[in-house]
């Protein structure tokens, strides 16, 4: 699915056969590049290029990032994702409640809860974590 283009590259989100993290491909005349993004902020970041020989002009990279990272894009993919795929690809990792931040894999320290359910609410542009045995449960807007 079409998430947006720049400089003719199209920013896509694949629907079939699709796997964590969260991702968008970016196809060029002799390479393919994967960009990360994810539920909890609005960053962006470069997951590959291949082939790494044909990679394109760090000028391209960081302007298709740039782009994915403008709001309008990045809530594109991120509604894409979460209708397709129905994850955000935070279930059964942790919640630091002291750092308000994702903890990698089951932490088991005091404060820490495991993430049990998280969903994506397009409409209220946030990310709900439901923890195990917890105060509440977590809304990150976005």
């Amino acid at each position: 699915m079409k998430i947006g283009t720049y400089k003719g590259h199209v920013i896509a989100v694949f629907l079939r056969d699709e796997h964590c993290p969260p991702h968008v491909h970016v196809a060029g005349k002799e390479w393919n590049a994967r960009f990360r993004f994810g539920f909890l902020d609005g960053q962006v970041e470069l997951w590959d290029v291949d082939p790494e020989r044909r990679r394109p002009p760090v000028a391209i990279l960081e302007g298709i990032r740039q782009t994915l990272m403008q709001p309008a894009c990045l809530d594109r993919a991120r509604k894409t994702w979460w209708e397709k795929l129905q994850t955000v690809c935070l279930e059964n990792q942790s919640w630091d409640w002291l750092a308000d931040e994702v903890v990698p894999g089951l932490a088991l320290r005091r404060g820490v809860y495991v993430i049990a359910g998280a969903y994506h609410d397009v409409a209220g542009r946030r990310t709900i974590l439901d923890l195990v045995d917890a105060p509440d449960r977590v809304e990150i807007l976005l």
